[in-house]
């Protein structure tokens, strides 16, 4: 049953059906941590390091293949159901699969279509849990509830690989599994307790095949003075935020002597900043100018990128590290809340799926061209091109005036 979720306004720290979802979306994306880290373990140990990449390849495949037709999908049938039916079918594949890993040992046979299924299934999933903020919580309260996301993927991608590996320890590929299912499970059994805002449906139902509802998607988005630019500057600043984290904090550190040591230090102050920029904006109660703060949070992200390759001591790195992470979180909550807002609710589905495929499909370009730009000419080479794409960023959205006027208290100007 759905219904009015903002009848009374009030903080989305404080509203109960914003914390359903999102305690149903911590329990998701850590089911995900768990999952994958099973997966890649079990894969490791059954057909070896060679092959293992192929079995993690076979489900981040179809959910890039398929994250545009999930919007799609979403937008159709609504982002709750969806977001229902998709979240059901992931918990009883995996429930499934654990309950087979009890009797039989694993193998591709295995592996390799529960990888698939969980990849397609994935993709549908995503753009439809991430349509729901408009429809549970006001325009002024989008930036608060994407810290509050921002928080939990945190708190999920730091406890999710500990809790998998005591199960991992305890129960095998079986119990790993079977943690994943039961986490989904809960995820389930929230979100049939959020309510949401139903969107009017059109007046005349126009029949549209799945190709011309995903064109109609991108048109909307092409054409919008707003979204346009902004989906340039979030696959623009993905691919700087992303990057340096994945691999190039392992380059400099091996460059430069530091050690693994050194690795983890400044991968855990990235990860203290990006946590603090989330905090901030769980407990700020306004924000104001949110377009601006973009452009502010790139222009610092392209320098203190480009001044981490450069860096004489590993304190000094970890400094930049934080700032880096404080900045680089800082534009992603202000631009995911933007598109929250100024998206038309029926095309949330296949605009966040846009998005999302922009954060996931860019951001790996970097990684081959990270090792070859390392190996010819240091790691400082390779975190300037970062600071630079970063910089980019900064200019597409300096140069779109709805952008950098864009405000998340009213309409946009």
């Amino acid at each position: 049953m759905t219904g009015p979720a903002t009848a009374v306004p009030r903080p989305a720290h404080r509203d109960g059906n914003v914390l359903r979802w999102l305690a149903a979306y911590t329990a998701s994306v850590t089911g995900d941590v768990i999952y994958f880290l099973a997966l890649s373990w079990t894969a490791t140990r059954t057909v070896g390091p060679s092959q293992a990449g192929l079995v993690v390849a076979a489900g981040a495949l179809p959910r890039a293949v398929f994250m545009l037709v999930g919007g799609v999908v979403a937008d159709r049938f609504g982002p709750r159901r969806v977001a229902v039916a998709s979240d059901a079918t992931r918990c009883l594949v995996i429930l499934v699969s654990a309950a087979v890993l009890v009797s039989t040992a694993p193998g591709p046979w295995l592996l390799v279509p529960l990888a698939l299924v969980f990849g397609v299934v994935d993709a549908v999933f995503m753009p439809a849990v991430g349509a729901f903020p408009p429809r549970i919580t006001t325009r002024d309260q989008l930036a608060r509830l994407q810290g509050m996301r921002g928080l939990s993927v945190r708190l999920s991608n730091s406890l999710g690989p500990a809790a998998g590996g005591i199960v991992l320890a305890a129960g095998g590929a079986g119990g790993a599994f079977a943690a994943a299912g039961l986490l989904f499970a809960v995820s389930l059994v929230l979100l049939l307790t959020v309510r949401t805002v139903p969107v009017p449906a059109p007046a005349v139902p126009e029949r549209r095949t799945t190709r011309q509802e995903l064109g109609a998607g991108l048109r909307y988005v092409r054409r919008h003075r707003l979204l346009a630019p902004l989906a340039g500057v979030i696959g623009l600043s993905e691919m700087c935020f992303s990057g340096p984290v994945a691999l190039g904090l392992v380059l400099l550190a091996d460059e430069r002597g530091w050690g693994a040591s050194g690795t983890g230090w400044m991968a855990s102050a990235f990860s203290i900043g990006a946590g603090a920029a989330a905090l901030w904006f769980t407990v700020l109660p306004r924000v104001a100018r949110a377009g601006r703060g973009v452009v502010v949070a790139l222009l610092v992200t392209a320098t203190a990128t480009a001044a981490l390759g450069r860096a004489p001591t590993l304190w000094s790195a970890v400094a930049l590290t934080v700032l880096i992470g404080l900045a680089g979180g800082t534009a992603v909550t202000l631009t995911g809340a933007l598109v929250q807002a100024e998206t038309d609710p029926r095309y949330l589905g296949r605009v966040t799926s846009l998005t999302t495929l922009c954060t996931l499909g860019l951001a790996p370009a970097l990684f081959p061209v990270a090792g070859f730009t390392a190996q010819l000419w240091g790691a400082g080479v390779f975190f300037a091109g970062c600071g630079a794409i970063s910089l980019l960023a900064a200019a597409l959205a300096v140069a779109a005036p709805a952008l950098r006027r864009a405000e998340l208290q009213g309409a946009s100007v």
